[in-house]
C-alpha cells in the first residue's frame, strides 16, 4: 500500500494544482489532504486573514469531504501525520517566503528522519521566485527589465484539474476549523475555489477596459482577484492562460500587474530582511514622527481629506482597498503625517483579507521611496487633486464618506471650501502644502 501527503498551505484548489498531481500519483493507495493551523502564521494574522483563511478551508473541505486539520508546529504535525498513514512522500507547493522557506526546510529534516521526503512542486507564482535573473545571475531590482525577462522566460500551461483522489484520513486527533468573528461593520466577499472561478469568469471578457478603469475606484471595475491568488484557489497560470485568448491592451496592462506580485516576491526571496526593514537603506536615517492622533485619525478615516477617510473606510467595510487608493493613503502617511511606512504597512496587514507580505511591504517601499524601482521621495501626492482626478465625480468618497453624500461635486474633495461645510465631517488635520514642504526637507537631510 503506497500513500502520500498533500499538504496544502497557500495552494487551497483542486485546479491547476500540480503538486496534488504528483501526490496522487505518488500515492495511488490513499492521500492526506492536510492542512496546518501553524500558531505562527495564524497569530500573526489578525482577524480579517484568519477569517478569510477559515472560509477558504470550509470551502475546501466541503468539496474533498473533509480536510484534515491540525493545529500545531508543522516540524512536528507533518511529520506525525506522515507517520500515521506511512506515507512514503509529502507533497507541497513551494514556498519562497522567508518564514515558509525556513519552516519547508525545518519540515524536510524531520521528515528525513523517517525517511520521507519533502516534495515540492510549482509554487504560487507563474514563475517561482529566483527563477529569472540577469546575465550575471543576480536578481532583478527595477521592474520594467524584470517584467521583460518574465514575458521573455513564459510559464507552464495551467496543469489539468484533479477531478477525484483517493483521499484518506489518518486515525487519531484532528481539529474542527475554528471560528472566527469579523470586526463590527466587516463583510467579505465570496471565497473558496468556486468563488474565485466564477469571479474571474465574470469579469475576464471585460478586461479590455480594464486599463482605463483601472485607477477609477468611483467605477469598481477591477477584478478584486487578490483575495483568491492570496489563498491560492485560482492559479496566475490560469489566468494568464485565459488572458492570452483576449488580446488587447487591458489584457496586457493586468497581466502585467500579475507581474508585480512575481516581482515582489522575488524581491522578497532575495532580500528577506526587506520584509520588515528598508530595500534602500539609507532611508533607515530618514526622520519620523511618533504616530499620535493623525496616525489615529487615518486609521479612522476621519483626517479630513476625503479621498484618504474613503480608502481607509473601505479598508474597515471590506478588508480590500482599491489598489490607487492604496498610493494615495500611503503617500499621505508618510509624506503628510511623517509617519514611518512600517506602520501603515503593520495596519493594511491587519485589516486586508489579501494582506501578502511581499506586495504589502514593498507596495509601501516604492510609496515610501525607499523600495526597489521606488517611487521618489520627492512624489508626494496631493490627497485633493488624486480624489479630482480618479474619483471626479465623488462616486466612491459618497459612498464610503456618507457625511459628503450632499455635498456639490465641486467641493466633494475639498469639503472645507463649500459655503456651508458639513458639520459632521472633520476638517483637514494638515496643511498638505506645508506638510508636502516638511517631507522634503527630511528628505534633503539624507539624501
Amino acid at each position: 500500500m503506497t500513500t502520500s501527503v498533500m499538504w496544502f498551505r497557500r495552494d487551497l484548489r483542486l485546479h491547476d494544482q500540480p503538486a496534488l498531481r504528483e501526490a496522487v500519483e505518488a500515492g495511488p493507495d490513499g492521500v492526506v489532504p492536510l492542512f496546518v493551523l501553524d500558531d505562527k502564521l495564524w497569530e500573526a494574522a489578525g482577524p480579517v486573514r484568519r477569517a478569510g483563511l477559515v472560509a477558504v478551508l470550509r470551502d475546501m473541505s466541503e468539496r474533498i469531504d473533509g480536510l484534515h486539520v491540525v493545529h500545531g508546529d508543522p516540524r512536528t504535525e507533518v511529520p506525525r501525520v506522515a507517520r500515521a498513514v506511512e506515507a512514503a512522500s509529502v507533497h507541497v507547493s513551494g514556498d519562497h517566503g522567508p518564514y515558509g522557506a525556513a519552516r519547508d526546510r525545518a519540515v524536510e529534516e524531520a521528515l528525513a528522519d523517517q525517511d520521507v521526503p519533502l516534495v515540492r512542486t510549482g509554487s504560487a507564482y507563474a514563475v517561482s521566485p529566483g527563477r529569472i535573473t540577469k546575465s550575471d545571475g543576480s536578481p532583478y531590482r527595477v521592474f520594467t527589465p524584470f517584467y521583460r525577462a518574465w514575458r521573455e522566460h513564459g510559464w507552464r500551461a495551467p496543469a489539468p484539474a484533479v477531478r477525484s483522489a483517493p483521499w484518506i484520513r489518518p486515525e487519531g486527533r484532528t481539529h474542527r476549523i475554528p471560528d472566527v468573528s469579523l470586526p463590527d461593520g466587516l463583510e467579505l466577499p465570496a471565497l473558496g475555489e468556486e468563488a474565485a472561478r466564477r469571479r474571474w469568469h465574470s469579469w475576464v471578457d471585460d478586461v479590455g477596459a480594464y486599463d482605463d478603469v483601472r485607477n477609477l475606484p468611483g467605477r469598481d471595475e477591477t477584478s478584486r482577484m487578490s483575495p483568491h491568488l492570496k489563498w491560492g484557489t485560482i492559479h496566475p497560470r490560469t489566468m494568464l492562460a485565459d488572458l492570452a485568448e483576449r488580446r488587447s491592451a487591458g489584457a496586457d496592462a493586468y497581466a502585467r500587474e500579475l507581474a508585480f506580485r512575481d516581482f515582489y516576491a522575488d524581491v522578497l526571496h532575495h532580500r528577506p530582511d526587506s520584509a520588515s526593514g528598508y530595500y534602500d537603506r539609507k532611508f533607515e536615517a530618514m526622520r519620523y514622527d511618533a504616530p499620535g492622533d493623525g496616525f489615529k485619525a487615518w486609521q479612522d478615516g476621519t483626517t479630513g481629506f476625503p479621498i484618504v477617510d474613503a480608502g481607509m473606510r473601505q479598508l474597515r467595510g471590506e478588508g480590500w482597498m482599491h489598489n490607487r487608493v492604496r498610493m494615495i493613503v500611503a503617500s499621505f502617511l508618510v509624506k503628510d503625517l511623517h509617519v514611518e511606512w512600517t506602520h501603515g504597512a503593520r495596519h493594511f496587514l491587519e485589516w486586508l483579507v489579501d494582506g501578502d507580505l511581499a506586495s504589502n511591504q514593498h507596495g509601501w517601499q516604492w510609496t515610501a521611496g525607499c523600495g526597489t524601482d521606488a517611487s521618489p521621495f520627492f512624489r508626494v501626492f496631493n490627497p485633493t487633486t488624486q480624489g479630482a482626478k480618479f474619483d471626479p465625480e465623488g462616486a466612491y468618497v459618497r459612498r464610503w464618506v456618507p457625511e459628503l453624500r450632499d455635498v456639490e461635486t465641486r467641493y466633494v474633495h475639498e469639503p472645507w471650501k463649500a459655503p456651508a461645510p458639513p458639520a459632521d465631517y472633520p476638517a483637514p488635520v494638515v496643511d498638505h502644502a506645508e506638510e508636502r514642504t516638511e517631507a522634503l526637507a527630511r528628505y534633503d537631510e539624507i539624501r
